[in-house]
């Protein structure tokens, strides 16, 4: 790896950090992103929402049947058993 292609990912991923809210922790996360926006992949948010998209174009298409509504009347409780028998 080049100095100063680290050197750009660096800042990419210190930008990155910063525009998420400086989190903890997803340091490594960052990093990727940032190589592959420097190496001219995609590896941000718009590459996962075509991968997701894609991965639904994949499916089966679903029954568009109506569901029946849940019932959402609050439980009633049951009496407890007498545990002296």
């Amino acid at each position: 790896m080049t100095d100063d292609r680290q050197e750009r990912i660096r800042r990419r991923a210190h930008a990155i950090w910063e525009q998420a809210g400086r989190p903890d922790g997803v340091h490594q996360q960052h990093w990727d992103q940032a190589a592959a926006e420097i190496d001219g992949g995609e590896s941000g948010p718009k590459a996962k929402l075509a991968k997701k998209s894609a991965a639904a174009k994949d499916t089966k298409p679903k029954d568009n049947k109506p569901k029946e509504p849940k019932d959402t009347r609050p439980k009633t409780a049951r009496p407890r058993k007498d545990s002296a028998s």
